[in-house]
């Protein structure tokens, strides 16, 4: 991945006043590491007349694909392959955008200690970037970059040259050329409209990427007559980020029309009145929706499977109606913080009786959890290796074979959702996996049929039309077959 920045100058204004712009000397090649690979920064000419800095991003494959890979995220077959054979190492993309950020970082924000009134001065440009991946080809790279005071050339490359009738690619070759842009406004440029041209992005994109399009676009954005598209493309088609950048951008544009602050357009609520409803923690809505499926099934005697630091065991200790709460953890340290949290070596006699703490691991057969009205296992499966789930399985429904079981874990569709989670990346680090929904209820399915359990699934928290809910419960209960069997063996 290659990019090439040139300019021309005289004796006065020397060409290798770029090396004070860019704040990478001429005389030095310079690497540096990035989340990808490392950059290299060089200059193949630099003289009074003409001076060229180049860009080339070394893409680590390897990297790349531990990075983006699907941990959890329930990735296509068809994206299997694509992980390993993709134009990222080659192609100017979102890739080299944040190595233009990264490298030439103060260059980009107009700052220059050496010589302070370098950034403000146009000054004659010519970027040259080998290979661009440009979605809608060379007519979509004029509509973008043109308006901006921009001479483009943008050269469709073939497929095969070899083969002329197979046609073009979707990548061009890119020129550009101007005289009256600063070195800070063309790298912002840059740094907006390659990802867009490549219409994706290797990274998640969160919230915080609608601050870094406006403070990038500040001053050609609110006015560019293809601002849809770039705002658009640029946050990765979500709808809600694109609204929230194009309700900014108008405020700039209305402000700047009124030669006036946004501040004093934007003003229809004082901020010391607002009183917007936070939502509810989804640990909270989960907690809820247990304690509601354990009151519906009548039951009195719990085990907490699984209990970490003891939210659970807490919620239920309020409701008189559970008699007797049983917590279960292997970790020493999470039952001794659940304790504290309890705070059991102050707590009355009465309530003391009700809830006991135990060591245990979930994987093996224990006979003191034998004989209990309900269990739960609330985020639990996720942290087991999947080879190790059977014998969760037994311990748990043909073992301790509770007649209630609720089973809660992460529904991986709904990640696309969590704005501040990267992408290819489950929400915590210890997940070994996260289930689809279709995933889940063929598990869950095969455990109740094996063991004699009925299965109900409940969403918890919102329900996403497309995505689901970002909790998935599956509540067991005792076949209804297979109790009355029971019960005319033992009358028998």
């Amino acid at each position: 991945m290659f990019l090439t920045i040139s300019t021309t100058g005289t004796p006065e204004r020397p060409a290798t006043d770029l090396g004070f712009l860019l704040h990478k000397h001429p005389d030095k090649a310079q690497a540096f590491s990035t989340s990808y690979g490392r950059a290299h920064v060089l200059y193949p000419e630099a003289d009074d007349q003409r001076c060229t800095a180049a860009l080339m991003l070394e893409v680590d494959a390897v990297a790349l694909v531990r990075r983006g890979k699907g941990k959890g995220r329930g990735g296509a077959p068809d994206s299997a392959l694509a992980q390993y054979v993709n134009d990222r190492p080659y192609a100017a993309s979102s890739l080299l955008a944040v190595a233009l950020s990264a490298v030439f970082s103060s260059a980009m924000r107009g700052v220059c200690t050496a010589k302070p009134e370098l950034p403000s001065q146009p000054r004659p440009l010519r970027i040259e970037v080998p290979a661009v991946a440009a979605r809608g080809g060379a007519e979509v790279v004029r509509r973008l970059f043109e308006p901006l005071g921009w001479t483009v050339t943008a050269e469709p490359v073939a497929l095969d040259s070899a083969f002329p009738e197979w046609g073009d690619s979707r990548y061009v070759r890119l020129e550009l050329e101007s005289t009256r842009l600063t070195l800070a406004e063309a790298l912002r440029h840059l740094y907006v409209l390659l990802p867009v041209l490549d219409d994706a992005k290797h990274y998640w994109v969160a919230p915080d990427e609608v601050d870094k399009l406006l403070r990038a676009g500040e001053g050609w954005l609110p006015a560019h007559p293809e601002q849809k598209l770039i705002t658009s493309r640029y946050l990765s088609r979500r709808w809600s980020l694109t609204r929230e950048a194009m309700e900014r951008l108008e405020l700039l544009r209305l402000a700047e029309a009124d030669d006036s602050e946004v501040e004093e357009i934007d003003n229809a609520v004082e901020a010391e009145t607002e009183t917007e409803e936070k939502p509810t923690p989804l640990a909270v809505q989960r907690r809820e929706a247990i304690l509601e499926a354990l009151r519906a099934a009548g039951a009195a005697r719990v085990l907490d499977l699984g209990c970490g630091q003891g939210q659970l065991v807490q919620a239920l200790l309020k409701d008189p109606k559970f008699t007797e709460i049983v917590g279960v953890d292997v970790s020493v340290r999470a039952l001794t913080i659940a304790s504290r949290r309890l705070k059991l070596d102050r707590m009355g006699e009465r309530t003391a009786s009700r809830v006991q703490l135990l060591q245990g691991s979930l994987t093996y057969t224990d006979k003191r959890l034998k004989g209990y009205d309900a269990a739960v296992l609330s985020e639990v499966i996720e942290h087991l290796d999947l080879p190790r789930l059977p014998a969760l399985e037994y311990a748990v429904f043909g073992a301790a074979r509770p007649r209630t079981v609720l089973v809660t874990t992460p529904n991986v569709e709904y990640n696309v959702r969590w704005e501040s989670l990267p992408a290819g990346h489950v929400r915590h680090g210890d997940h070994r996996f996260e289930w689809t929904r279709a995933e889940f209820r063929t598990w869950a399915s095969s455990v109740a049929e094996r063991h004699g359990y009925d299965v109900e699934f409940v969403p918890v928290g919102p329900d996403d039309p497309e995505v689901g809910p970002p909790t998935q419960m599956a509540v067991f209960e005792w076949s209804t077959a297979v109790t009355k069997t029971e019960k005319e063996a033992k009358a028998a």
